[in-house]
């Protein structure tokens, strides 16, 4: 700002010299810095990252995947969020008479649902007919979601994508989503919940050091009590994995168990026991996988309930991992000096 005292004059020297500066040195100084940040945007990989329907709390494992994934200083990430879903109907509690005051609280929960059921199904249509992701921007698409399915023309583009070798991680309960969609379902190889079953394919089961297929009837889909897990690499020289401790304690997450689908071109590098004193299924259950698909790559993980589960060293470390070799079928990060705990689970702050 000029000074107070200075003369008419003299304030007009010093604004035109101060235009003549901005004229002549600073745009060329803003000009270099846009061009160098874009340089530098254009070294890395840029990721989309899926939200908006989840029986999860992806609102906030979102912001913590995406800082993990920038904190490598490998990614550029762009969320995009899809339409809302339909929120679950009001229950009353099963063998519970409810008071006169609980009755009306419980009718007052219902119109409020109904309402806003009402609104969704008026809006959302005209929603999803607008959100169209252009996946061939990308060099890996990262869902976080787990909802109704996507227009057919938001499906074939993202088959396509994969097809012809984008890159895919399936992140935790996204392997839940799209029972119906064969395509899908031989991307990650094996999922769980959605009415899946012995039709919708085997389990992988480890027998004798060697992955069988188990076509055994059942439900497809289960998981014991949260408490920390083991995970115990099984492929020491993937790229994901390669230079990890064979063994480290991840905190409390679900162990996602009976998985079934295809189980085709997959190869499992990591699994974590499944407590059977905790309700689980007393199986070495896969939580780490790689699938062929076409000429694309696919990272599945299970682990990632909630944001104490991201804190995981090890969890962190992968996923920066299985986006890059998703995205480029190499890895060029280096596994990190850590403190790798021997009784406690090993976390950091994202």
């Amino acid at each position: 700002m000029c000074a107070p005292s200075l003369s008419k004059y003299g304030l007009l020297l010093m604004c035109c010299f101060s235009l003549f500066s901005c004229a002549a040195g600073e745009p060329a100084s803003q000009a270099q810095a846009e061009q160098t940040e874009a340089q530098d945007q254009g070294d890395k990989l840029s990721v989309l990252l899926i939200d908006g329907q989840n029986n999860h709390n992806w609102r906030e494992t979102t912001p913590v995947l995406k800082k993990i994934l920038e904190n490598s200083g490998k990614f550029t990430v762009e969320v995009s969020t899809t339409p809302p879903g339909v929120p679950r109907p009001p229950r009353k509690p099963a063998n519970k008479k409810l008071t006169e005051e609980q009755e009306k609280q419980f009718e007052e929960y219902k119109k409020a649902w109904e309402a806003e059921l009402a609104r969704l199904q008026k809006e959302n249509p005209a929603l999803w007919k607008q959100w169209r992701p252009d996946f061939k921007k990308y060099d890996v698409v990262i869902s976080n979601y787990n909802g109704e399915n996507w227009p057919k023309e938001v499906q074939q583009a993202f088959d396509e994508y994969v097809t012809n070798g984008g890159g895919f991680v399936s992140f935790h309960a996204a392997d839940n989503a799209f029972p119906e969609w064969d395509a899908y379902n031989k991307m990650i190889a094996v999922g769980g919940w959605a009415g899946r079953d012995e039709k919708s394919g085997p389990m992988l089961r480890l027998r004798d050091g060697k992955w069988e297929q188990d076509t055994t009837a059942g439900r497809g889909g289960t998981h014991g009590t949260r408490i920390p897990i083991v995970v115990k690499v099984r492929e020491a020289e993937h790229p994901i994995v390669k230079g990890l401790p064979l063994e480290w304690m991840h905190p409390a997450d679900e162990v996602y168990g009976k998985l079934r689908g295809p189980a085709e071109n997959v190869q499992v590098l990591a699994t974590a026991y499944s407590e059977p004193s905790e309700r689980g299924t007393g199986e070495h259950e896969p939580i780490m996988m790689v699938i062929d698909y076409g000429k694309g790559r696919v990272f599945h993980t299970t682990l990632g309930h909630d944001t104490t589960a991201l804190q995981g060293t090890g969890f962190q470390i992968t996923l920066q991992r299985g986006a890059e070799w998703a995205a480029t079928g190499d890895v060029t990060q280096t596994v990190p000096e850590v403190d790798w705990k021997d009784n406690e689970p090993t976390v950091q702050t994202p």
